[in-house]
C-alpha cells in the first residue's frame, strides 16, 4: 500500500469586500472582493489562493437559494411546526429540478439538496446547508482531468449592526469536497469565519470653480 499522504494546510487572513453595484438594467448585485494580508502568517505574495476550496457569491446568491424566483428550479418542503413552540424556527428542505429549458436561471446550476433554517422571529435565514453528489472540483485544463465528487456547504448567519441597521451576514462558512474513488480519494476543505464587520463610508463636496478650498 502506498503511504498515506499528510494534510496540507493553508491559513489566511484577508480583508473582504462586498459592494452594491447597479447594473444598466436598473438592478443591484452584490460584488464580492478579497484582499489577502497574510498566508501562515506571512506577509501574502499573490492575492490568488490555489486550491478548489475558494468560494465566492455566497452572501447574495445564498438568499436565492430559498427564494420564490428559483421555485421552477427547485422543490422546497416547509418542516411540520410545533404548535407547543411557535416560536422555533422554520426548517426549509429543498432539492433542484434541474432541466434543460429552466437551468440557465437557476442559482444551483449543480443537481443539490440541503436545508435552509429562517429565524421566525425576523424571518432571516440563520443557517443554509446544500449538498451537492456530483460537484464539480476543478474544471480541468489541456494537462489536469477534470476532477468531480461531494460537496457539502454548510453556512451560518449571524446579526451584524452597520449604520444603525442590522443585517444578517454570514459568520462561519465551511465546506469539504471529497474527490476520487476506493482508496485513491482526496478531500479539499475549507473553513471561514466573518467577522469586523464595518460600513464603508466615502463623503464629498462639491466646490463652485471660482471658490478656493479652506486652507
Amino acid at each position: 500500500m502506498a503511504p498515506k499522504t499528510p494534510p496540507q494546510n493553508t491559513v489566511t487572513d484577508s480583508v473582504f469586500r462586498l459592494s452594491r453595484t447597479q447594473s444598466p438594467e436598473n438592478t443591484k448585485t452584490l460584488v464580492e472582493s478579497r484582499e489577502v494580508k497574510t498566508v501562515n502568517g506571512k506577509p501574502a505574495t499573490s492575492e490568488d489562493v490555489d486550491g478548489p476550496t475558494v468560494l465566492s457569491g455566497l452572501f447574495e446568491g445564498a438568499l436565492a437559494v430559498v427564494s420564490l424566483d428559483q421555485a421552477a428550479c427547485t422543490n422546497y418542503t416547509l418542516q411540520k411546526i410545533n404548535s407547543k413552540r411557535p416560536g422555533d424556527s422554520y426548517s426549509i428542505h429543498f432539492a433542484t429540478v434541474l432541466t434543460p429549458k429552466n437551468a440557465d436561471a437557476c442559482f444551483l446550476q449543480e443537481e443539490s439538496s440541503g436545508r435552509a433554517v429562517i429565524d421566525s422571529a425576523t424571518m432571516q435565514l440563520k443557517h443554509l446547508e446544500i449538498t451537492t453528489p456530483h460537484h464539480i472540483i476543478t474544471d480541468g485544463d489541456s494537462s489536469t482531468l477534470r476532477l468531480v465528487g461531494k460537496r457539502k456547504l454548510t453556512i451560518e448567519y449571524a446579526p451584524v449592526l452597520l449604520g444603525g441597521e442590522s443585517f444578517w451576514m454570514p459568520s462561519l462558512i465551511t465546506m469539504l469536497n471529497t474527490g476520487g474513488s476506493g482508496f485513491h480519494t482526496t478531500s479539499w476543505s475549507f473553513r471561514a469565519t466573518y467577522r469586523n464587520y464595518h460600513r464603508r463610508e466615502v463623503t464629498s463636496r462639491l466646490l463652485p470653480a471660482d471658490a478656493a478650498p479652506k486652507p
